[in-house]
């Protein structure tokens, strides 16, 4: 249980801008063999990340004056939290990946732009696109129940988090390996470690089953499902296999692809 502790505390370190020091990080530690074994709780980031902002979604909903406008303040600046709580790690590793594809059919040259730490016309446009669809599909969603929309934040944060482990344990790592933070995760993903990521994610999905069993779950993993397929196909044609910035962008379109096959199950109002 200690050894599990420590390696979920390492992915919340690794993962988000939530202090993890002092003595508390000396007791954790740091290795690549503990970061690649912190993989099995990357979910367990997303509960984290997911429950606070579902949290700060939920209070401005019940605080801001009712009207339309509200929904739209409380999913910008719910994302807004979210983004701040993980530094945009995830933001960042689309934007660098939208860079490297869309600045040259080369994969090498492509590898060689991902690098480069300036933002690129394709990657500003990426970040632009996504976080408009995020933002527009919450407040969509929150239309209909604002208990929805909340609900679904916290399941589509587990699930985005999730769906990278088949990455990971489908695809070689590509990235510039002496230099890459995601090294330590090109070894092939343990049984143990996918088992624990998928027990992470039954629990979020149990939970939004209990809390709203009429809610059309099974749509909004399935458009993860589709995203995870499509980053998967994209990853491995266009570079043989995965760097970071891969897995950052898998989990941004897995989440918002979820929230969009959850918006397009719901019934429609004639």
């Amino acid at each position: 249980m200690a050894t599990s502790l420590r390696h979920f505390l390492l992915a919340l370190q690794f993962f988000t801008r939530i202090p993890v020091t002092g003595r508390l990080a000396d007791w954790v530690g740091f290795s690549p063999a503990m970061l690649r074994a912190s993989a099995a709780h990357f979910p367990g980031v997303g509960w984290v990340v997911g429950g606070l902002t579902a949290g700060v979604f939920w209070v401005l909903l019940t605080f801001l004056p009712a009207g339309p406008a509200a929904l739209w303040v409380a999913a910008v600046l719910s994302t807004v939290f979210s983004v701040m709580l993980t530094g945009a790690f995830h933001e960042d590793g689309l934007a660098d990946l939208a860079d490297g594809l869309g600045g040259s059919a080369q994969r090498e040259r492509a590898l060689d732009i991902m690098k480069d730490s300036r933002i690129g016309s394709f990657g500003a446009i990426a970040l632009v696109l996504v976080l408009l669809t995020k933002v527009s599909l919450l407040a969509l969603l929150a239309q209909g129940s604002g208990w929805l929309a909340v609900v679904a934040l916290l399941v589509a944060h587990v699930t985005s988090r999730t769906v990278p482990l088949v990455v990971i344990r489908t695809l070689a790592h590509v990235g510039d390996t002496p230099q890459s933070k995601s090294k330590p995760l090109a070894e092939s993903l343990s049984n143990t470690a996918l088992l624990a990521g998928l027990v992470w994610w039954a629990l979020a999905m149990a939970l939004a089953w209990w809390l709203l069993p009429g809610a059309p779950w099974w749509a909004g993993v399935l458009g993860a499902l589709v995203g995870l397929a499509w980053m998967w196909r994209l990853l491995h044609r266009r570079l043989q296999g995965f760097t970071g910035d891969g897995l950052g962008a898998t989990q941004q379109v897995s989440e918002v692809l979820f929230y969009l096959g959850l918006a397009l199950a719901l019934p429609t109002v004639s």
